[in-house]
């Protein structure tokens, strides 16, 4: 659905959605100039590894989902049906209804990048908290993240619906990237896992906007309103990154 209107330009070539493409390009850029940024850091460890790809693959998950999925759709209008047998078990579980809405399989790309990223934010909690958590708990999580994330691919892969991409992220920010940076700031303070609670806070507010589709204007839509919150989430993910990198713990 298209809540702008194109910009067009010579030769009939078209933006379908302007503003909402160029505010997804704003977070790509954070996410880039972040990976740059964490990319000459001389730190080694699973923590740096983890953060260091996120940014990187959230950059490309939203330059693609700006590009590909809102500026230039129509250019790759394709579909395909998705498996019927499997399709039927999902909708048992959440309802027909929910399914009816199937998207262009070239949502795809940037969607299951997406997924993959915030697997890796995930991760890399995890992997900070694992000096003042039991070991046990650790290794569960670490299980529990391939695991999901699997689920919800094979999941969005076959039912082409964006409900899946939300609730993977909702699963990845608010309990597993929330609730491991509370431990490690209720027990140590450390200032990197409150800048990260900051950003998934600003996460949130955005998925709001998104969810319940409060805009502005036509031209200044709940897109481009979440992407705004996205952007500050992601600043304040790489401000916290810089923080807990400098934590002599994952020196040890």
């Amino acid at each position: 659905m298209i809540f702008e209107q194109p910009s067009i330009f010579p030769f009939g070539l078209r933006i379908d959605e302007p503003v909402t493409t160029l505010t997804d390009l704003m977070v790509s850029f954070v996410c880039f100039y972040a990976f740059y940024k964490l990319n000459k850091i001389e730190v080694k460890n699973k923590v740096h590894l983890y953060l260091k790809y996120y940014f990187l693959s959230m950059g490309v998950a939203t330059a693609v989902g700006g590009i590909v999925g809102h500026g230039f759709l129509y250019l790759f209008d394709v579909q395909w049906n998705p498996p019927e047998g499997f399709v039927n078990i999902i909708a048992r579980i959440f309802g027909e209804d929910l399914l009816k809405d199937i998207a262009n399989p070239w949502k795809l790309p940037g969607w299951l990048t997406s997924m993959f990223s915030i697997a890796l934010v995930e991760r890399a909690a995890i992997e900070y908290a694992r000096p003042i958590i039991n070991k046990k708990v650790g290794t569960f999580f670490a299980w529990l993240n391939v695991i999901e994330l699997l689920t919800f691919v094979t999941i969005t892969f076959a039912t082409l619906n964006f409900f899946f991409v939300e609730v993977h992220s909702a699963y990845g920010l608010l309990i597993v990237v929330s609730g491991f940076n509370l431990v490690i700031y209720l027990k140590t303070k450390k200032k990197g896992s409150k800048l990260f609670l900051i950003a998934v806070g600003f996460s949130a507010i955005g998925a709001l906007f998104f969810m319940n589709k409060w805009g502005i204007s036509p031209w200044f839509n709940h897109f481009d309103i979440s992407h705004i919150f996205m952007t500050f989430s992601a600043i304040y993910f790489y401000i916290g990154t810089k923080e807990i990198l400098s934590d002599p713990v994952l020196s040890k």
